[in-house]
């Protein structure tokens, strides 16, 4: 029996396809093929990223100094492993939801600074992620850190 070519549209094991764009299948010229190399430049880019943060992007630097302080605060009050855990991770939480945020925020910069509603609405909802992130990370210093505070004090 012969093998007939997949069907268009279709996906065939042995040739992953693109998403479609009509009917051409097309991946960005800027995606990598793999390896040792793709992990070396995703660190370059990764480190990168958080260079222009820091220089571009206030939030990012206050919430940076922020995470300082609380990470400094983690490692000399006697937290068990468990709420070290948690508080580290409610603060890099609001680390990456702020990257992301600064993120979405150059796209849409990019597209237009004009003053759309859709624009406004990206950028709000954005916005209320970094509040979320920010009320959690509150949340988990209050309710775990607060106790051990007052021991330590006390």
């Amino acid at each position: 029996m012969d093998q007939q070519p997949p069907a268009p549209g279709s996906r065939s094991a042995d040739r992953p396809r693109s998403p479609p764009i009509g009917d051409l299948h097309v991946e960005s010229p800027f995606k990598s093929r793999g390896g040792v190399r793709r992990i070396a430049e995703a660190l370059s880019n990764s480190y990168s990223g958080l260079r222009i943060a820091y220089r571009v992007e206030a939030a990012f630097r206050q919430e940076l100094a922020l995470s300082i302080v609380l990470a400094i605060a983690l490692f000399v009050l006697p937290f068990s492993a468990l709420e070290r855990l948690l508080l580290g991770g409610s603060i890099i939480l609001v680390l990456v939801v702020e990257l992301v945020n600064s993120a979405l925020e150059a796209a849409i910069d990019r597209i237009s600074f004009d003053n759309h509603y859709l624009s406004k609405r990206a950028k709000d909802l954005g916005s209320a992620a970094v509040f979320l992130a920010l009320s959690y990370c509150a949340t988990c210093w209050a309710v775990l850190g607060w106790p051990v505070l007052l021991r330590v004090i006390s």
